[in-house]
């Protein structure tokens, strides 16, 4: 620059055309009398080029950096699923696919022609099946053939005396893509926030991580969690078939997280050593008080709950140990199958109660027997979700925060625990006003073996309880309470026409209504007796309907729950109101249906 000039720059010039017109412009005011070649051939054209070929390219990057850390601007892949990651948003590169798929066995039958209960055993989760493809999965759940839901059939019956020989049990299990692999990983000396890497380019989760101490590390969300929730088995044996695991939260000092950039999954762990590990993981409760330093009394001896728990130094990191390590790959091929797509039990763990004191033979012709073959197909994603829906679904993940904060988070949080800490088929939560502290009522109601609503037991509710506990509001207090249960049957008269069969009439009516309304009603959701009038009227060979109602059932096989239907009709008999507490069920169609047709 010309000593004691003041040089105007324009900052908005970044391209080449524009940043090389401004040298030629600069050029010819302050030089031109020592530069005057300015023609497209010259050397001093070739430097002018260069300089401007250099801004451009520095004003690209500096463009292309400022826009990629920014989540809304962001184009490149990896970087819009780092901005999602750190607002909570987790992408899985190895996406897998689930389903349901029926496993068989045969087992012996007693002397007395009975299926032989001792030797009908527990499939453990990890079996690996494979498919016509070669596809591997992996069962994710213990499979229990002793369940009073399986379907059993005879297998075999002795020619001589007529009697069953063995049984044939079918029964499901959730079967997951992926094959289990095991390494290990030698650890050196202690080192804070250790990172270690895995082998595998399509690992879809990790499964377990163990040292040679016995000492597990379990898997969180970020490293300052302490607390996971473990499935322990239901001894009580009143309730264990429909809930057959309770949902227990765990203190934990040993953790890590996942951390997947493209192919490379890499483990890190906390700053925490050996000397930092504390097996209970609760502080003193009177080491906890707040005091007022620096004051000769106190107001107000408070516990802070947030030191209850300490963070342990965000974890204990391995050392001089070697860590055995369970992940599942998926298949680079596609995770897809078809229907009848499964069809070998490559390995499986089999589980009997007593098997000191049964038959080593009769145990392996139960195991030898395992079959499956999926009756529908076995889909998941197989394509990576866009940039746009990440930057998308990242936003609601960070509104949400994880927390249940709306009655739909609470309702959807219900629905979404586990199905082996029970299953809730309904729920509803209101406010309760009439309560001093303005409680939440969590009303759930469960299915039987048969289908049927049932009110939900005490071991469901506790593990209901454990899991929202996670994700409420410090401030909500919630009462998980039993909806009340009603039973009705329909009642009608209908005309038909002349040359219909009034036997055939009223079975095609019955039919009808039963696929209109055996259902499961929502709680709070009104009966309509008007669907009742639109149901018949469109069933073929019926004029009119004359009338049609609702009627309660109590009593007996009924629940015992009385509402009167004639006092909540409304004004226009169209509609029958169901208060906020109650669930309606057409529980028997085939008998609960009575009707007339002339």
């Amino acid at each position: 620059m010309p000593s004691g000039k003041k040089v105007a720059i324009n900052y908005t010039n970044k391209d080449f055309d524009t940043i090389k017109s401004d040298l030629v412009s600069y050029a010819r005011k302050y030089y031109s009398d020592t530069y005057k070649d300015f023609s497209e051939a010259g050397f001093g054209s070739m430097m002018l080029d260069t300089v401007a070929y250099v801004g451009d390219m520095l004003s690209f990057y500096t463009d292309y950096q400022s826009n990629e850390g920014f989540l809304d601007t962001a184009i490149e892949y990896d970087n819009v699923v780092r901005h999602a990651r750190q607002m909570g948003y987790r992408l899985n590169k190895s996406p897998s696919s689930y389903g349901i798929a029926p496993l068989y066995i045969i087992v012996p039958a007693t002397t007395a022609g009975t299926p032989n209960k001792a030797y009908i055993p527990v499939l453990k989760q990890g079996a690996s099946i494979s498919s016509t493809n070669n596809t591997r999965f992996t069962l994710a759940e213990d499979v229990n053939f002793a369940n009073a839901k399986n379907n059993i059939v005879v297998a075999n019956v002795d020619s001589v005396t007529g009697l069953p020989v063995s049984y044939a049990i079918q029964s499901y299990g959730l079967v997951v893509s992926g094959r289990i692999i095991e390494e290990t990983i030698p650890v050196g000396d202690y080192e804070r926030f250790f990172k270690v890497r895995i082998g595998g380019t399509d690992i879809a989760e990790i499964v377990s991580v163990e040292d040679t101490e016995g000492n597990e590390y379990f898997e969180v969300e970020n490293l300052s969690q302490n607390v996971i929730y473990k499935s322990i088995t239901n001894t009580n044996s009143a309730d264990r078939e429909n809930t057959p695991s309770l949902l227990r939260q765990q203190y934990i000092a040993r953790r890590f997280v996942v951390e997947k950039a493209r192919n490379i999954t890499t483990l890190q762990f906390g700053a925490g050593d050996e000397s930092s590990d504390r097996s209970s993981g609760i502080s003193e409760p009177s080491s906890v008080v707040m005091f007022s330093y620096g004051k000769n009394y106190i107001t107000d001896t408070a516990m802070d709950p947030t030191r209850l728990i300490d963070s342990n130094k965000f974890g204990v990191a391995p050392s001089n140990t070697t860590l055995r390590c369970r992940y599942r790959v998926n298949s680079s091929m596609g995770n897809n199958i078809a229907a009848g797509g499964l069809t070998t039990v490559q390995t499986a763990n089999f589980s009997f109660e007593n098997e000191n004191d049964l038959s080593a033979g009769l145990m392996d012709d139960v195991v030898g027997s395992v079959e499956v073959n999926n009756d529908a197909p076995i889909v998941g994603t197989v394509a990576f979700p866009t940039s746009e829906e990440i930057k998308i679904r990242s936003r609601g993940m960070f509104a949400t925060q994880h927390r249940a904060v709306t009655r739909e988070d609470y309702i959807n949080l219900t629905y979404a625990m586990p199905e082996r800490f029970g299953m809730v088929k309904r729920a509803n939560i209101l406010q309760d006003n009439k309560s001093f502290k303005r409680n939440l009522n969590l009303y759930i109601v469960s299915e039987d073996n048969d289908g049927k609503l049932v009110q939900s037991n005490q071991s469901l509710k506790s593990n209901l309880k454990t899991w929202l506990n996670k994700n409420k509001m410090i401030s909500d207090s919630i009462d998980i309470l039993d909806v009340k249960i009603v039973n009705f049957g329909i009642q009608f008269e209908a005309i038909g026409e002349v040359d219909q069969d009034n036997y055939d009439l009223l079975s095609d009516a019955i039919t009808a209504l039963s696929k209109k309304f055996n259902k499961y009603y929502d709680i709070s959701e009104n009966i309509y007796v008007s669907d009742i009038y639109s149901t018949l009227k469109n069933v073929e060979g019926i004029l009119d309907v004359v009338s049609a109602k609702a009627f309660l059932k109590v009593g007996g096989a009924y629940s015992e729950t009385f509402y009167d239907f004639q006092e909540n009709l409304s004004p226009d008999g169209r509609m029958i109101n169901i208060p906020n507490n109650v669930v309606v069920e057409l529980k028997f169609p085939d008998i609960d249906i009575k009707g007339v047709i002339r």
